[in-house]
């Protein structure tokens, strides 16, 4: 009776594992919301440290039935959280130290009323979660947090090395127009500049360990059961299709901007400014830029001053999201950037520390986003219709950029280096009444109008995740845990083999 018990099938149980940043988390929150929305049994697993922090701020909501909150130590010290490079030592402190806690977290998650861990769901950067999955007997989903055509670049880096186009030579190359070097090997991919790619691709040293972490982690996908991708089927077409030749089951479920009708849980790492949406309703549609680069970008003093001075002069409107050290040494918000830069834009500015973007981007006042063009603040721009001012400076930043301005036509590109001047001019490219800011606007309509297309009922993002539930099904029909899980041959007529 008991071994009868034991092989009785159950309902899908996914553990969700985000790397434990902002741009990990959000991602990985909205895909567990979306598939308990549909009978999926869902654990969420955060850092003891993230739990922590999300708790003391009110954040959070505790576990609610089925979908549950988790936590496993990620073995950081406080020095090395308030070290320079304390993301690189997360990283290897996660590597050396969770994923024991992992295994034993899902073990344990299937007893007593709660069913068996029937798959594991990860972000990029903690692959090591794959080994978890193997241990305990169960398939991997990797959630790649970036655009198809940043997933395909980073896979990319490998033979990009191989064939010595990385390292540079020496810094001169950073300048002597060797980053223009035309890339048109890359299938699914138009011809792109070297330096478009990745910021990976600008380093001297052939040992490189970030280069090195995303070749692995990118690759590492090819382990895993299935890829699934924040974007839509129509923005990347031929990517994807690149990507089908490579990973047998690839998920376009985005994008999860809008996907999911409600917001079950919040887990913003830091408190949003609520004044910032009562000062946008105050101004004329269309009339402000919103300005933010994410949750890890650092500008110098020297820059957050270029950039202050230059959106002064613009005589525009602007709210900008000022992360306490976003600028190097100082805190969040209006004390970070220099008085007269605010006083010359008294009664049309408006600095936050941080912001609910989405909403922000979706409100009627909003007319162009200055963005570090990470992939999800891109996507909330594409879904709320929003062109982009884009300032790219790490990993996919530079290829999202380049999509969103060559291949999209809803951006443009701000110079490397910043200079008031320029700032000030590019704003009035974006928000002005030029017949191409226009064309842009109408453009940003189009692509929003296809966002919302494809997470509606019938869609290519709606019927993708459909196709993920399902195979998540299936394989809660197998023995849980202990390795005897169907396999691809075994799945019924109709589960998903290649996302839709």
């Amino acid at each position: 009776m008991e071994e009868e018990q034991r092989r009785r099938p159950g309902p899908a149980h996914a553990m969700l594992f985000p790397f434990p940043c902002a741009g990990h988390i959000n991602p990985t929150l909205r895909l567990a919301e979306l598939l308990h929305a549909r009978g999926v049994y869902v654990t969420f697993v955060n850092t003891e440290h993230n739990h922590a922090r999300l708790r003391r701020g009110g954040r959070g909501r505790g576990d609610q039935g089925s979908f549950r909150f988790e936590a496993v130590p990620d073995g950081l010290s406080d020095e090395d959280r308030a070290a320079p490079d304390s993301t690189v030592r997360l990283y290897l402190s996660l590597r050396r130290s969770c994923g024991a806690p992992l295994v034993a977290l899902a073990r344990r998650l299937g007893g007593g009323e709660v069913p068996p861990v029937t798959c594991v769901v990860v972000s990029g950067l903690v692959s090591f979660a794959l080994d978890a999955a193997e241990e305990i007997g169960v398939p991997a989903f990797v959630l790649w947090g970036t655009s198809a055509c940043g997933f395909l670049g980073t896979l990319r880096l490998r033979e990009l090395r191989q064939r010595g186009y990385t390292p540079l030579k020496d810094e001169s190359w950073l300048t002597n127009g060797y980053l223009d070097t035309p890339i048109d090997w890359i299938a699914g991919m138009p011809p792109v500049r070297l330096g478009d790619i990745s910021s990976f691709v600008r380093t001297l040293d052939p040992h490189c360990f970030a280069l090195r972490v995303e070749e692995g982690e990118a690759n590492s996908c090819a382990r895993a059961r299935g890829v699934i991708l924040n974007t839509f089927e129509r923005l990347e077409p031929d990517v994807l299709a690149a990507l089908r030749d490579e990973f047998p089951r690839v998920y376009t479920i985005g994008p999860l901007s809008g996907a999911a009708a409600t917001t079950h849980q919040h887990l913003s790492l830091w408190e949003e400014d609520a004044e910032c949406v009562s000062w946008l309703d105050a101004q004329a549609p269309g009339s402000v830029l919103y300005v933010s680069f994410g949750s890890l970008a650092v500008l110098s003093a020297a820059q957050a001053e270029e950039l202050a001075w230059g959106l002064a002069a613009t005589r525009r409107p602007f709210l900008w999201a000022v992360r306490p050290g976003l600028v190097a040494g100082a805190r969040g918000g209006a004390d970070a950037l220099p008085e007269g830069a605010l006083a010359a834009a008294v009664g049309r500015c408006f600095v936050a520390e941080w912001c609910a973007q989405e909403q922000v981007l979706r409100h009627r006042a909003v007319g162009g986003f200055l963005t570090h063009s990470g992939w999800n603040s891109t996507a909330e721009s594409i879904r709320a219709g929003v062109p982009m001012l884009c300032w790219p400076g790490f990993a996919d930043q530079y290829i999202n950029c380049r999509y969103a301005c060559e291949e999209w036509g809803v951006g443009i590109r701000l110079d490397e280096a910043l200079r008031r001047d320029r700032v000030a001019a590019r704003v009035e490219e974006l928000m002005g009444d030029s017949d191409a800011a226009r064309e842009m606007r109408r453009r940003a309509a189009a692509w929003k109008a296809a966002a919302e297309a494809a997470t509606a009922p019938g869609g290519s993002s709606r019927d993708s995740l459909a196709g993920l539930v399902e195979e998540l099904r299936w394989l809660g029909l197998g023995d849980a845990g202990t390795g005897a899980l169907a396999t691809a041959d075994d799945a019924p007529p109709g589960t998903a083999r290649g996302g839709l």
